[in-house]
């Protein structure tokens, strides 16, 4: 049986996300695998996970994919590159994935695995450089530096996901890997949207309404979604631990040295936290022309989360296994005998693998207890859940 691996959010699972899944399938056949690997209780766009990584992960399952891989915090709220590059890794390093399969605007491999070429090129990271010191953003310096050498064909790097399909495949390349990617066209909306199949539309109304907006789910993510709710586990926002956030970002003395901070932006981070009293302000503040609103929410949650640099300069040291279905156990089976990589399904099995894997398996599980202050019954609160949660089977 061939397997697809998928590098994912999910926050939360939705129409666009099933179909992605179900279209895998018949591009690849209606037996092959699907692993994922998707983000933990923080996501990409550097802000709390609207529900957690468990319950996110019993979504897909629902939904189609056999296996749930966790990529560890540090790439999640990496920028678009280190996000792909720890999600190609671990895909490669499963020893039984044949394909990466991902959405994008594009919906053309061949268009995609061009422009990934051209971006790895000496050339291209010259131009990169040269427009980043007039004092653009790097999406827009990527954009002029792709203009100057593909002409009208640099439309490509114009929208999120080719991006991420972009990076996916420079990845691959990077890593020698035999992974083939495949892609196909998004289904529904505009990336962070407020319409269509858009994540963004989700919790948008999730928050204005705290219930599950049933057209744009499908019905398993509305049962799960539900539960959450029930419980006082979600949806979560960052408001929600606003405090905790100011809390620790104004016991920083240096934010050199988290993830994503360059160019003085420690100096405009430090004198906005200890002066702001909200986090939208300390945002707004620190904002301009050069600096994307995801980049700085990524580097003002590594710095709460104490995500130094040097999490990210070594691969991810190990595999994390958040959910499975009956096929995803077998699929786990045939990973025990090919990874090159130790499997995690019994978090204190972290502790013989010292290390590496511990510190990051510690930082992850820091992570998740911040993360559950920001929970809206006070009993779901506790601390230590990381250590105590296995992964959810569904049979």
């Amino acid at each position: 049986m061939k397997t697809a691996g998928i590098i994912c959010e999910y926050n939360p699972f939705h129409l666009g996300h099933a179909a992605h899944i179900e279209n895998t399938r018949l591009l690849l056949g209606g037996d092959v695998g699907i692993v994922c690997v998707m983000s933990p209780n923080f996501v990409q766009r550097g802000d709390f996970a609207v529900f957690n990584k468990h319950a996110r992960a019993k979504m897909a399952v629902l939904m189609g994919a056999d296996l749930v891989l966790e990529l560890p915090v540090p790439y999640a709220l990496s920028s678009a590159e280190g996000f792909s590059m720890g999600g190609v890794y671990i895909l490669d390093k499963l020893g039984v994935c044949d394909y990466i399969s991902f959405s994008s605007e594009s919906g053309n491999i061949d268009s995609l695995s061009n422009a990934a070429r051209v971006a790895s090129s000496d050339e291209f990271q010259k131009n990169v450089r040269l427009w980043l010191k007039k004092g653009v953003s790097y999406a827009a310096a990527q954009q002029k530096a792709a203009y100057a050498i593909l002409g009208a064909d640099a439309s490509v790097f114009s929208t999120p996901n080719n991006v991420l399909g972009i990076e996916y495949i420079k990845a691959v390349r990077e890593l020698s890997s035999n992974l083939e990617p495949v892609t196909m066209k998004r289904v529904g909306g505009e990336h962070d949207s407020d319409t269509g199949f858009s994540a963004s539309a989700v919790r948008a109304r999730l928050k204005s309404e705290n219930r599950p907006p049933v057209s744009l789910l499908p019905e398993s993510s509305v049962f799960v979604c539900e539960e959450e709710i029930r419980l006082g586990r979600g949806p979560v926002f960052m408001e929600n631990a606003e405090q905790a956030v100011l809390s620790r970002l104004r016991a920083i003395d240096d934010f050199s040295s988290f993830l994503g901070v360059s160019d003085g932006l420690e100096q405009r981070f430090l004198r906005l936290a200890k002066s702001e009293s909200t986090i939208e302000a300390v945002l707004r503040g620190t904002k301009s022309k050069r600096f994307v609103m995801s980049r700085l929410r990524r580097i003002l949650m590594c710095a709460v989360l104490g995500i130094t640099k040097d999490y990210t300069k070594h691969p991810p040291p190990y595999i994390r296994v958040l959910a499975a279905s009956g096929a995803g156990i077998g699929i786990l089976k045939s990973m025990r005998k090919k990874a090159e990589l130790p499997i995690i399904t019994k978090p204190a099995s972290v502790y013989k693998l010292g290390g590496c894997a511990e510190k990051m398996f510690k930082l992850e599980a820091d992570a998740t207890d911040f993360y559950n202050l920001a929970y809206r019954k006070p009993t779901e609160r506790t601390g230590g859940t990381e250590w105590r949660t296995s992964p959810v089977i569904v049979r």
